[in-house]
């Protein structure tokens, strides 16, 4: 094991987990003193002084005197870590003061501290054969790490461990992996932790891990809740996760005032079954869904009544971007260097190798505007031409020469340096295609005829069975906005990013399947920049309720 303790190298990651949240975490994994859990194993990897611990005892003493067991003989059942010597010593005098307050003998309470709390480092400590090699409840708030923070010894010995923990992640997407690891059949794990793994890139591989292996029984926003000792900006999020098949998800959404009594609401209605009716509150909303969002791609973000609804679209109808229709999605040229390759006059350079170039602002008013810009193009048929071939061209390159080679991909390809980051496709300037701005408070799409060819701040929907302007209308109401919403990274003021990944979240039905009348009522609303028709159109061809949907000012 790599010699490092976060007290000798600076941060540890440490926040504590205020007692309710403790108790509620505990409820959701179905760790009930009403259970016998004196056959059970509960994991806490990372004890911190014992926040966890204490009351897990609680409800493991209530348990056994419940069942006739000796709760000194209780050794096996619990096991806690921490990877820092002092902790350690906190927790099993919390714990032996515990034990000796419910009446155990001294050297009972003090042997059963040191075996269940000891040092070590999660992620590295043997869980094998002769460490722990299995456990029923898994449980805490683990580390909160940038693996960069870590030394480097250390940050590749976890690496090298956990398959998951890739890029600049978080140490906490470890103690996932490892921590499901240990579940036995139908065994729950509960972490309280920042939920930025649910959407950034370094969770693709344990959403995917997740997704393919375990279920998602449970999760609970908490960003607006004070569920730790101390004022810290975490965003964080029970998630509840179990090793079997996956059956319905519960959702919750506190909000600003959720406590102790609201969450002793959300425990009694996760207690009734899939089946019972989710309670709505000032403190929360809840919702049941189905079943999980499925692979490694973002898992989606909003109320829970949003998540019901996106799940639902997504069980019935097939993504935008689609073979059997011919639909796609893309993005725009970027030059690397529009200075050069963007431009309102390219003197010398042959009429041929200027393509005409909408921007984001030539579509700001719903319809294209041309500012009289091209792209000094170096493409034809997908391929580079030759600069021998058009003097003027080379001449106008050259003279830029300095500036053009320097990019990353002349640097990377010098034997093709006039060539622009991204290959100008052939024949999508003369289709007819749906444009997207990237950055908007709500969608934008504007119809170009195939006159023009976009830049890389615009993205595109192509189509061979769509009528364009019908899917311009499903594209510019609230249905289309939930989804991006839902799945792209917010910026500053709320502005969504309407990136093609995005795009490709977004859930039509096949094109032959639209009434007439719908498909009448969208492109007329298209046409006529009215998101709140288009969304009333939409919501009938989807069999939705139009209450359902986020309403978003237009933009």
């Amino acid at each position: 094991m790599p010699s490092w303790t976060p007290e000798r190298d600076g941060e540890h990651g440490e926040v504590f987990t205020r007692r309710w949240v403790v108790e509620l975490i505990l409820d959701l994994v179905g760790y009930h003193a009403e259970e016998d859990l004196g056959g059970s194993v509960i994991v806490e990897p990372a004890c911190g002084s014992g926040a966890f611990v204490a009351p897990i005892v609680e409800r493991l003493a209530e348990s056994c005197a419940r069942h006739g067991r000796s709760l000194a003989s209780m050794g096996p059942a619990i096991r806690g870590l921490d990877l820092l010597e002092h902790n350690v010593e906190l927790a099993r005098k919390a714990v032996t003061a515990k034990l000796l307050e419910l009446g155990e003998p001294v050297e009972v309470a003090e042997r059963l501290s040191q075996q269940w709390i000891a040092v070590g480092d999660f992620l590295l400590t043997d869980h094998g054969p002769h460490g722990l090699s299995h456990a029923d409840f898994v449980v805490g708030n683990p580390p909160y790490i940038r693996l960069e923070d870590v030394p480097a010894a250390t940050s590749e010995a976890y690496r090298s461990e956990c398959s998951t923990m890739r890029g600049r992640a978080d140490i906490y997407v470890g103690f996932f992996e490892k921590g499901l690891a240990l579940l036995g059949e139908e065994g729950r794990l509960a972490f309280i932790c920042a939920d930025r793994w649910m959407r950034n890139q370094y969770g693709e591989r344990l959403r995917a891990h997740i997704a393919a292996d375990y279920a998602v029984d449970v999760v609970v926003v908490m960003h607006d809740v004070d569920a730790f000792e101390e004022d810290v900006s975490a965003y964080p999020a029970i998630t509840v996760l179990r090793n079997g098949r996956q059956g319905p998800a519960r959702v919750v959404e506190a909000r600003d005032g959720f406590d102790e009594g609201a969450g002793r609401s959300v425990a009694r209605w996760l207690s009734e079954g899939s089946g019972a009716t989710a309670p709505t509150t000032q403190a929360f909303e809840a919702a049941t869904l189905d079943g999980w969002f499925a692979g490694g791609g973002h898992w989606p973000a909003g109320s829970p009544g949003e998540l019901e609804l996106i799940a639902d679209l997504e069980e019935r109808f097939a993504p935008l971007e689609d073979r059997r229709t011919g639909t796609r999605v893309g993005i725009g040229v970027a030059t690397g260097c529009d200075d050069v390759f963007v431009v309102a006059d390219a003197a010398g350079v042959e009429r041929s190798r200027l393509l005409a170039l909408l921007t984001a602002a030539d579509i700001a008013s719903g319809a294209p505007r041309w500012s009289g810009r091209f792209l000094v193009n170096p493409w034809e048929g997908g391929r580079l031409v030759d600069l021998a071939d058009y003097p003027g061209l080379a001449s106008y390159l050259e003279c830029h020469g300095e500036r053009v080679r320097a990019r990353h991909v002349a640097r990377k390809r010098p034997s093709t340096w006039y060539r622009t980051i991204d290959r100008v496709a052939p024949n999508l300037q003369s289709r007819p295609k749906l444009l997207l701005p990237d950055l908007k408070a709500a969608a934008h799409p504007v119809l170009e005829q195939g006159e023009f060819y976009p830049h890389h701040n615009l993205y595109y929907v192509v189509s061979d069975a769509w009528n364009l302007e019908v899917l311009g209308g499903l594209l510019l109401s609230d249905i289309a906005n939930l989804f991006v919403g839902a799945y792209c990274v917010k910026m500053r003021g709320g502005t969504y990013r309407f990136q093609a990944q995005y795009l490709r979240k977004i859930r039509v039905p096949a094109p032959d399947s639209v009434d007439a009348d719908i498909a009448a009522a969208l492109a007329e609303a298209f046409r006529a920049r009215d998101r709140d028709s288009a969304t009333e159109a939409a919501a009938e061809l989807y069999g939705i309720d139009r209450s359902d949907l986020p309403r978003l000012s237009a933009a």
